[in-house]
């Protein structure tokens, strides 16, 4: 069970590189620029949003994406240092901000100084035993990440590397994190995490470990991996494509699983990240960006929302060098910079649907672990109730893709509490969506 704190999270997921506009690449010359300060300016708006977790990605010392990280003690010089990173700790915690580090413990970058010391000293290298490698006729071949051979495997069976995982973890607990993302969780056997998870709860029973999980069976590896919850992807996948398929049926059908794990776990939810196209890319617009950001706001799961995605920021990913820069972009260097058509055109509205709706799931809790039940739902209309796991409380939420009103037929009782778009004698409007408060009483 994850921690109690917990309940009341709800993130803003940030990629510091390049967040902050850092270089491409770093390696034992790149000087030292203090940029994780611009983060830390970002953390007032991260509160008068209605968030308080500062999802980081890699800030580890890396040589180009953060995800081939070369020392796992070392802040990236072209994000500053440890005191910078000390800073950001006590500055969001002084707003009552969690912090989530984001963990790249399946591999490593093939310059990581232990496996360089394993190419050098051959088969009997005591790093050797560190990673995956196989020599043949003395030329050294070792498994990688899908297919990216500088993203080096390590042994999860080595009892060393279940040392150093834990280690790490336990380092940056101990530096004041308030828990970690499992990058590529799913690459690593189910037992060994068990090994490392184990001891870091030992030394911080108060940490959050979510794990990155595509796909499988959720609940069964949170269980033997002894973590607090994997990303959701079915669900992301099910709200983009049901808006822009104009299939409610999918969003619908998947929800059912979604109860499912709840029954075991609360998933980590969003419905963007740093490795897929933007939510408003993705949908066409950000109108009906609004919709996909209600439904990630009113099911159970502990929410988590990508920053540029309540400016409704555009970025398409793609498979090749390089591919991820437009969901990666830099921020302006305050919130007040963030105005004007050329950097984000339906940002205001954006942003100010997310603090609604933000609100909505502050001021409802009992959200976290809320179960859904579908009340009616073709391939352009969905309605269904958010209930609270105790039955004590419950929203109707009525979602419409079609141009034309839809006149939904709500309990007398009900009161309505959010809605986009007016629609003549109630109901939901043309392309809009609206929730209202049911009497459980």
């Amino acid at each position: 069970m994850a921690p109690g704190w917990v309940d009341h999270a709800m993130w803003w997921h940030v990629y510091p590189l390049g967040f902050t506009g850092a270089e491409r690449s770093a390696d034992g010359t790149t000087p030292v620029t203090h940029r994780l300060a611009h983060v830390e300016r970002w953390l007032d708006y991260v509160v008068d949003l209605g968030l308080n977790g500062l999802a980081l990605g890699p800030v580890f010392a890396s040589s180009t994406h953060g995800y081939d990280t070369v020392d796992h003690l070392r802040v990236d010089p072209r994000l500053g240092d440890r005191a910078d990173l000390d800073r950001l700790l006590a500055a969001a915690h002084d707003r009552g901000v969690r912090v989530l580090l984001d963990g790249v413990f399946n591999h490593v970058g093939d310059q990581h100084p232990l496996f360089r010391a394993a190419l050098a000293g051959g088969p009997g290298a005591p790093e050797a035993e560190l990673f995956r490698i196989r020599w043949t006729d003395g030329s050294p071949e070792w498994d990688c990440f899908e297919g990216h051979r500088s993203l080096v495997t390590l042994n999860h069976d080595s009892p060393r590397v279940a040392d150093l995982v834990s280690d790490v973890m336990t380092h940056w607990l101990d530096a004041g994190a308030d828990g970690w993302r499992l990058d590529a969780a799913y690459a690593v056997p189910a037992a060994s995490w068990r090994r490392v998870t184990d001891r870091v709860r030992a030394a911080h029973p108060d940490a959050y470990l979510v794990g990155e999980v595509i796909h499988g069976d959720y609940p069964a590896f949170v269980a033997e991996a002894g973590l607090d919850s994997v990303t959701q992807y079915e669900l992301w996948k099910a709200i983009w494509s049901s808006v822009l398929d104009r299939n409610w049926h999918e969003l619908a059908w998947t929800l059912g699983r979604h109860d499912a794990f709840l029954d075991a776990f609360v998933p980590y939810t969003f419905v963007g990240n740093h490795d897929v196209t933007r939510i408003a890319s993705r949908v066409g617009d950000a109108t009906l960006a609004g919709h996909a950001l209600l439904v990630l706001m009113t099911v159970g799961g502990t929410p988590a929302v990508y920053y540029g995605d309540e400016q409704a920021y555009r970025g398409v990913k793609e498979d090749r060098a390089g591919g991820d820069d437009e969901v990666r972009p830099p921020y302006p260097a305050t919130p007040d910079d963030l105005a004007g058509p050329d950097l984000a055109p339906d940002g205001r509205a954006a942003h100010d649907r997310h603090a609604a709706l933000i609100g909505l799931r502050r001021r409802h809790p009992w959200l976290h672990t809320a179960r859904t039940h579908v009340v009616e739902v073709t391939s352009t209309r969905l309605a269904y109730e958010a209930r609270a796991a105790d039955g004590t409380a419950a929203l109707l939420v009525a979602l419409n893709l079609d141009d034309e009103p839809w006149p939904l037929a709500v309990p007398a009782q009900a009161r309505p509490v959010a809605a986009e778009g007016a629609a003549a004698g109630g109901g939901v409007a043309g392309r809009g969506w609206a929730v209202w408060e049911l009497d459980r009483s």
